[in-house]
């Protein structure tokens, strides 16, 4: 076997590459103090676009959904938008339900500028009161009393002498006026007298055998007390009818002595609020007044409910009384209402229920109450997605809602077929915008699911996680560390710590020419920072006690990281940081936490063998592997196929394995790793195990940019600086990532001292060849590779096993 051709080592970072470094000497301030607090949304232009025209244009369906990330700014950005707007400056009317005469079971809608509402309800309390006053009064004044005395004596005076009438009438012929007994009633009956006695006809027969009375009496008697019976009923009605008119006397007495009085009183608020719906209203409760005088005379106790009625609940005027639902009296501006919890009664109103003596429920219109879509009318609605979604019947009912722009207000138990109020109060038209913050996810899902969805939410503001940094930026970011300081009252910073603020800005932006604009965490370094400072005693914020914060905050959550490295020191999780090793590379993970994400190696090993199984991927075999790493794997095998088989076939079962892994895998970022541990296994070369590797492959086998080569680095870093650096350990990232380094100082002095080394590559070739410090080969014309090199040893091993393969086969 020919030599192999040392190669030269290319792709090297310097220091400098490592990291984005704040000059302090550029920022234009010595502390905080010097500076104006940052009053505007930082970095979101494109979203605070979409916000302004969501809020400018009135049109249906022009609400908003906001995604983004937790910490960016989204509902900070909303608050601020909404004080921009003109919609701010329209205060909404009142809402009122008050009784419906004509249909007690439909509550009538009352809407009044603001802060008449108030005063309506005030005027309606008044009214009853003046109307228990004036009623009872007016009854008891001397001349009502003298003309009701006329009416009834004058109606005695005719039914007595109508009954004195016939009661000669039949005394003329024979006959007595008795009280009949009927059961537990009595009605007038006439008998005839004989001996002066009336006598029953029952009797009749008797007296005819004593000879005392003839046959002929005693039919002639029967003809007249059919006459007289014939009479009485007509005596009983026109005295009935004479009671009728007497009632209907009275009543029309009661009537022309009150209704001047009600009038007035009635007559004094419409001209108060000139509303259409307040006159109707107002002329069927004047109606209603008037047919019903009398109540104004009962107390409590005398007044029953009445079928159709509103429960009294011992309020004798209830349907006289305002159920003020919205009262926007003494506001400034349209409603901001944020609805933190956005259950069915909470944000769509509810019809609340009593319960009587006896058990049973009752409701009425006074207990009917507004939900926050109905308070934000004319304003605002601030909801969280996912709130709105896990509810039971709140998303299906809150899009009819803002479809049809309508809130009708329902008992919530009704939603479960479960009818507990008959109650059905008139639909309220509104005129609300509405800001749903969620995230991506959710809104590609309603999107794409929801066919109503993306009429009610025709706008969109997406939220960036990072922003361009350039010194524009650079100066916002430390406005927006100022206004915090400001808003809190916290220590003030010199100008080195708000460098290295702004260092983990770009640390957490993942990129070196961009800042995050997750502000939540930005913010809690600042507030960590002031502890520090406080603690130890100091007025002015400096670099060291930003720095300790970072380190803090990162020290409460590696717990795992920790556990990780002592099982990599003991030995349990094995991973060689010197040496080398034919088909076993360290690639590197992520693991995250979800408020901490940190790197660790993994060893990553192939083995290959004649046959024709291709590439076994352990891990899917084991249902550990997830799609993506599947994808990787495959592409893998494509890669094998156009450098290696193009003139042969390839005849190989190879596998390959993350060993010591029980949690599953996924990702494409190994898939270049094991790349490598298949090309040493079949070379026989052995790789260089002080070298991590991480980076994606393609098929043409180009490197790819990964995640998380922050992590990564310092992860494999700890792990060999636990057992002591030798100067010749480093990682191999793909060259795209170069940009995104933003590596802990530790690092970047081992690497400024030659202690650490950082390797970017743009190719499978140029991977192999520093991993295994030999040329990785060009493919000659005549089809081979240069002699001496890896690609030629993984050649002629593959034309071997291909041979093998034939020869087996035959």
């Amino acid at each position: 076997m020919n030599e192999l051709k040392k190669a030269t080592t290319t792709g090297e970072l310097s220091s400098e590459q490592m990291r984005w470094r704040c000059n302090s000497e550029d920022l234009k301030f010595e502390t905080t103090k010097d500076l104006q607090a940052c009053v505007e949304i930082i970095g979101q232009e494109r979203a605070l676009n979409a916000l302004r025209m969501s809020f400018d244009i009135e049109s249906l369906g022009y609400n908003i959904f906001v995604t983004g990330m937790v910490g960016t700014g989204r509902k900070t950005a909303i608050s601020c938008l909404i004080k921009e707007s003109q919609r701010l400056k329209n205060i909404p009317d009142d809402k009122l339900y008050v009784f419906n005469f004509k249909d007690p079971d439909s509550p009538r809608l009352i809407r009044l500028p603001a802060s008449k509402g108030r005063a309506f309800k005030k005027d309606m309390e008044n009214l009853v009161d003046n109307l228990q006053k004036n009623i009872p009064a007016i009854f008891e004044s001397e001349a009502y009393q003298q003309e009701r005395k006329e009416i009834i004596e004058a109606v005695k005076a005719k039914q007595k002498e109508i009954l004195k009438n016939f009661e000669a009438e039949v005394s003329e012929k024979g006959f007595a006026i008795i009280q009949l007994q009927f059961g537990t009633m009595t009605r007038p009956g006439v008998l005839p007298v004989i001996e002066g006695q009336a006598v029953n006809f029952d009797k009749l027969a008797s007296l005819e055998t004593e000879g005392k009375i003839s046959k002929e009496e005693i039919d002639k008697l029967e003809t007249i007390h059919g006459e007289l019976s014939e009479r009485i009923e007509d005596i009983l009605k026109q005295v009935s009818d004479l009671d009728k008119d007497t009632s209907k006397k009275l009543h029309d007495l009661d009537k022309k002595f009150v209704q001047p009085a009600i009038k007035d009183l009635i007559k004094n608020i419409k001209n108060g609020y000139k509303n259409k719906a307040v006159e109707e209203y107002l002329e069927e409760l004047d109606d209603n007044i008037l047919a019903d005088l009398r109540k104004f005379q009962k107390s409590k106790s005398q007044q029953a409910p009445q079928e159709g009625m509103p429960v009294k609940n011992g309020d004798r005027f209830l349907e006289y009384r305002v159920n003020l639902l919205v009262d926007n009296c003494g506001a400034k501006e349209a409603p901001v209402i944020v609805e933190t919890s956005p259950t069915y009664s909470n944000l769509f109103g509810t019809i609340e229920l009593t319960a009587d003596p006896g058990g049973r429920t009752r409701t009425d219109f006074t207990k009917i109450k507004a939900g926050s879509l109905l308070k934000a009318d004319g304003g605002f609605l601030v909801v969280e997605a996912l709130d709105l979604l896990i509810e039971p019947n709140v998303w299906p009912t809150f899009k009819r809602m803002l479809r049809n722009r309508k809130v009708e207000i329902q008992n919530y138990q009704s939603m479960y077929m479960i009818s507990l109020s008959a109650l059905k109060p008139e639909p309220i038209d509104i005129d609300v915008k509405v800001a749903i913050v969620g995230d991506a996810y959710i809104y590609q899902i309603l999107y794409s699911r929801d066919e109503d969805f993306k009429k009610i939410f025709k706008l969109r503001a997406d939220f960036d996680s990072v922003m361009k940094l350039d010194e524009k930026s650079v100066n916002d970011y430390a406005n927006f560390v100022t206004r915090i300081i400001d808003t809190e009252k916290l220590h003030h910073m010199n100008r080195k710590a708000v460098g290295r603020i702004l260092e983990y800005g770009v640390r957490l932006a993942g990129k070196q020419d961009k800042l995050s604009t997750q502000f939540n965490d930005v913010a809690d370094v600042i507030r960590e920072a002031n502890y520090w400072c406080r603690k130890a005693g100091k007025k002015t914020i400096t670099e060291a006690h930003v720095q300790k914060a970072i380190e803090k905050k990162i020290d409460r959550s590696r717990l795992m990281e920790e556990k990780l490295q002592e099982m990599m020191d003991d030995g349990s999780i094995m991973i060689a940081t010197e040496g080398a090793a034919i088909g076993q590379v360290n690639g590197l993970s992520v693991y995250n936490l979800g408020d901490y994400s940190f790197g660790k190696p993994s060893r990553i090993t192939a083995n290959a063998s004649v046959g024709d199984s291709g590439i076994i991927n352990i891990e899917r075999e084991a249902e550990l592997s997830g799609r993506i790493h599947d994808k990787g794997v495959l592409i893998l095998s494509g890669y094998l196929r156009q450098r290696f088989a193009q003139d042969k076939p390839l005849a190989v079962s190879a596998s390959l394995c993350f060993e010591q892994s029980y949690g599953g895998v996924d990702g494409d970022s190994a898939s270049s790793t094991e790349i490598y541990a298949l090309l040493s296994t079949l070379s026989g070369i052995p790789i260089r195990q002080e070298i991590a590797v991480t980076g994606s492959v393609n098929q043409k086998g180009e490197i790819q940019p990964i995640g998380g080569v922050n992590q990564k680095i310092e992860g494999f870093f700890d792990a060999c600086k636990t057992r002591g650096l030798t100067g010749n350990q480093g990682v191999m990232i793909p060259h795209q990532n170069v940009k995104d380094l933003m590596l802990r100082q530790d690092v970047v002095d081992a690497v400024t001292e030659r202690k650490f080394h950082i390797y970017a590559v743009e190719s499978i070739q140029q991977g192999i060849e520093i991993l295994t410090g030999f040329k990785a080969g060009e493919l000659q014309d005549d089809g081979t590779y240069e002699d001496g090199t890896v690609f030629n040893r993984v050649d002629r091993k593959l034309m071997n096993y291909a041979e093998k393969w034939k020869n087996f086969r035959l």
